[in-house]
């Protein structure tokens, strides 16, 4: 069988046909003239092979089925029937024969509508569409839209997403996979017309064309580097002691709520420091807080952070927390990702003695509770802090190098992890592995494409300039690689003396990027090296384009510690930064983005049903035509990491200004919970979001749930490894964070490595350390290993330290 038509079904559980893409609300019918582009289209002209011409048979599989050419039609004498007997997997189905003759010719960019009369015996039917691509030939597209059980003639219309760039021809048709039958005819394919919508700007010719910002004139009462947006719309921003060690020793934990909706600020008391915490939204809406700091590191730092075993959920309906079993170990700077049956798995960090854990950890939606060590496949494997895990569509975990702190992973710093098989496969080619700190790590809209973008980054232990490199990885391919993408726009930096332009190869760490509703990312915020030099410059990334576009940049540093999310009203909000001399940035800055400078919003007047199952067709209402909806995962961010965040679209029907949704049915693709759903229009201007809630796999109802996945990823030619020897855990050296200790309070950071362009010398760190604002430091212990104290008099950078050494 063709590559094309290969499909399995991995042993993760609980998998089906994900839903792709979206379309254009139809304001009135299309024209009777408007031609079908597909050939024999109702089955009337014989062909060969047993089929009728320009169809062929198509499917994988360990299943007993039949093609049958049937008098029972909707219109003139033959029908297709598809039929499974007998399934064990795999599936069957007629498909549009692969051939310049047959196949329909398509242009990128375009759109089409695809659309046909069927009848149904079994649930376990979909639109599955291939497409031909001009260097990689046929491969699988999407699936489209699950089909109905429907024991008479019944028409089903979708419209496409727009055809990839190097996409010549198309071929579709229905893929039948549960026992039981599709029986299809007058299959239609149109392009759809451009639209003419002018959109009307409501802003500077500037604001228009690059967003604004605005900064808030309420600061942020707490110290907060973690930020999760809550699914009653609020948002939850997590201080812990906020990297003060004074707020430590007198055990003032805070959190905040922020009401987007009248700009106001609830302080929350947080019963632990969870500065450095992990964090995920629930099925249930609550969040999931995974460990903490339980100790700062020693004055002089021969023992580094330390990270504390509990755990906690805060419920964003009483605004409190309440706690969990504990974890198996402590995870100072642990992953969190969400999977596809409600469990979380966590990895990394600090244990409570400052080694790194090798424990991978698995909450369990089933139990709520953290389950024991000896049942959570181990690999004892140190993925460091902060590992960026994001799901892949079936239930793998990418790790896509994205980090916090010093060097990558052994190898080539990325990999696929399979929990079931308890492996892990190198990945190749992300470019400058060791220098991608606090890079941001994205799944590119569409989740159903399986496309992750990597940007920037630099390393605290050898403090380069931060870079401009990109990254983009397709996991859809057999054997997945990272390609270089284009380099980041370069902005202006504050040296210490003011802001210059970025020259050369100069890029930035710790981004933050921000899935959009209008299906681009916005990447803003960063610093050039360990905790100074802020970079002012922000861009949006268009995926279809794969190109940056520059737009205005937030007015306020955006370092360390700091985040930016996407609200629910389509705005982006951005807070924090905690440079190396200990202050804060407490202002709050709000991006505009274009799209809601372009006149009137749609609205969408009316939701059937918030409570959502997979595989449903849900019906919302629109004031006006839309061009596509989807829903966005709410942000949980922290340290430019937020491996959940994705966006999945989802294929429209239309009758007027009904617009009925056709919802995944793979629950890894959306995994459950709530979501933004948003509806654009053809000029990308969003709705305010909708909530909606999407049930777990239990909500399936099908008698076959597994249905099928797609062979993304399958064969990967990296090195393959298995578990490894059980140990207790990695050693990690105390400098980790990439401050030296020895000078200053702890909440200070003094850099282990200066810039490469400031000399090895007392005066020139001291001109540094003072252009940075870092002041007087005092000396802790008797060491001076950077020598910033000649005079020993026990400050650092003190006039007889400089005097007589310039």
């Amino acid at each position: 069988m063709r590559k094309k038509s290969r499909l399995y079904r991995r042993r993760t559980a609980l998998v089906g046909v994900g839903a792709l893409t979206a379309g254009l609300l139809l304001t009135s019918p299309q024209s009777a003239s408007a031609a079908n582009l597909v050939k024999n289209p109702g089955f009337e002209t014989a062909g060969t092979a047993d089929m009728p011409a320009c169809w062929e048979k198509s499917g994988w599989g360990n299943n007993d089925f039949s093609f049958t050419t049937t008098s029972d039609a909707h219109s003139g004498s033959k029908a297709m029937k598809v039929e499974l007997t007998r399934r064990v997997d795999g599936d069957r189905k007629a498909l549009i024969t692969e051939s310049a003759e047959c196949a329909p010719v398509v242009a990128p960019g375009k759109q089409y509508d695809l659309g046909l009369w069927y009848k149904s015996t079994t649930p376990d039917a979909s639109l599955t569409l291939f497409r031909h691509d001009a260097a990689g030939g046929w491969q699988y597209w999407t699936d489209l839209k699950t089909l109905q059980m429907q024991a008479g003639w019944t028409q089903t219309t979708v419209r496409t997403p727009e055809v990839p760039a190097g996409t010549d021809r198309i071929t579709w048709g229905v893929s039948v996979y549960g026992t039981g039958s599709a029986t299809t005819d007058d299959y239609t394919m149109e392009q759809v017309a451009d639209p003419v919508p002018v959109p009307q700007c409501t802003g500077t010719a500037e604001q228009c064309a690059n967003g604004k910002w605005d900064v808030l004139a309420t600061k942020n009462p707490v110290r907060s580097m973690h930020s999760v947006v809550l699914h009653n719309g609020k948002v939850l921003l997590i201080a812990g002691s906020g990297n003060n060690e004074a707020m430590f020793k007198a055990g003032t934990f805070t959190s905040a709520v922020y009401n987007p909706a009248n700009g106001s600020y609830k302080v929350i008391p947080t019963p632990k420091d969870m500065f450095c915490a992990g964090h995920v939204q629930l099925q249930d809406g609550r969040v999931l807080v995974m460990s903490g700091n339980k100790g700062y590191p020693t004055a002089d730092g021969t023992v580094g952070y330390q990270g504390y075993k509990d755990s906690y959920i805060f419920d964003p309906t009483t605004e409190t927390y309440s706690k969990t079993n504990d974890m198996n170990d402590g995870h100072w700077y642990p992953s969190a990702t969400a999977l596809g049956n409600g469990d979380v798995i966590s990895f990394g960090g600090l244990k409570e003695d400052s080694t790194g854990s090798v424990t991978a950890e698995r909450w369990s939606d089933a139990e709520q509770q953290w389950l024991p060590t000896w049942k959570v496949n181990q690999t004892w494997s140190y993925w460091g802090l902060y590992p960026s895990m994001i799901l892949m569509q079936d239930g793998r975990l990418f790790y896509s190098g994205s980090h916090v702190f010093g060097n990558n992973i052994p190898g080539t710093g990325s990999a696929i992890y399979d929990y079931d098989a308890n492996t892990v496969t190198q990945v190749p080619g992300l470019q400058r592995k060791d220098e991608r700190d606090q890079s941001a790590s994205v799944l590119l809209p569409p989740a159903q494409d399986q496309k992750v973008l990597t940007i920037g980054g630099g390393n605290i232990d050898s403090n380069p300039d931060a870079n401009r490199l990109t990254d983009v990885i397709d996991l859809k391919n057999p054997n997945p690689a990272y390609v270089a993408g284009p380099p980041l726009p370069q902005g202006t930096v504050d040296l210490g003396n003011g802001k210059v332009p970025q020259t050369g190869a100069q890029g930035k760490m710790y981004v933050s990027a921000v899935l959009l509703p209008d299906g681009k990312v916005l990447e803003t915020g960063g610093a050039l090296h360990n905790r100074a030099n802020p970079v002012y410059e922000s861009s949006i990334y268009d995926p279809a384009t794969g190109t940056f576009d520059p737009v205005a940049a937030d007015p306020e540093a955006r370092g360390y510690h700091s985040s930016s999310f996407l609200l629910p009203d389509g705005r982006v909000m951005s807070t924090g930064d905690n440079p190396g001399n200990g202050t804060w940035n407490h202002n709050v800055s709000i991006y505009t983005p274009p799209y809601l400078l372009k006149g009137a919003r749609p609205t969408i007047t009316s939701v059937i049903d918030t409570e959502w199952n997979y595989g449903d067709t849900q019906r919302i209402t629109v004031d006006r035509p839309i061009a596509k909806a989807e829903l966005i995962r709410p942000a949980a961010v922290t340290h430019s990491s937020d491996p959940n965040q994705r966006f999945v679209d989802l294929p429209l029907s239309v009758d007027g200004n009904n617009v009925d949704l056709n919802v995944t049915s793979n629950p890894n693709l959306a995994p459950p919970g709530w979501y933004m759903l948003f509806a654009v229009d053809a000029n990308g201007v969003p709705s305010v979001a909708k909530w909606v809630h999407l049930q777990g796999p239990s909500a399936l109802s099908a008698t076959d749930a597994s249905a099928h996945v797609h062979s993304f990823a399958d064969s990967p030619e990296g090195t393959v490894a298995g578990p490894g020897k059980k140990k207790t855990s990695q050693k990690v050296s105390p400098t980790v964070a990439g401050c030296d200790r020895h000078y200053g309070s702890v909440n200070v950071c003094v850099p282990t490595a200066f810039p490469d362009e400031v000399k090895a010398t007392t005066a020139a760190r001291c001109d540094w350390l003072k252009a940075n604002d870092y002041g007087r430091l005092k000396i802790n212990g008797k060491d001076d290993p950077l020598k910033l104290d000649r005079n020993r008099d026990g400050t650092a950078c003190g006039k007889g330290d400089v005097a007589a050494k310039r």
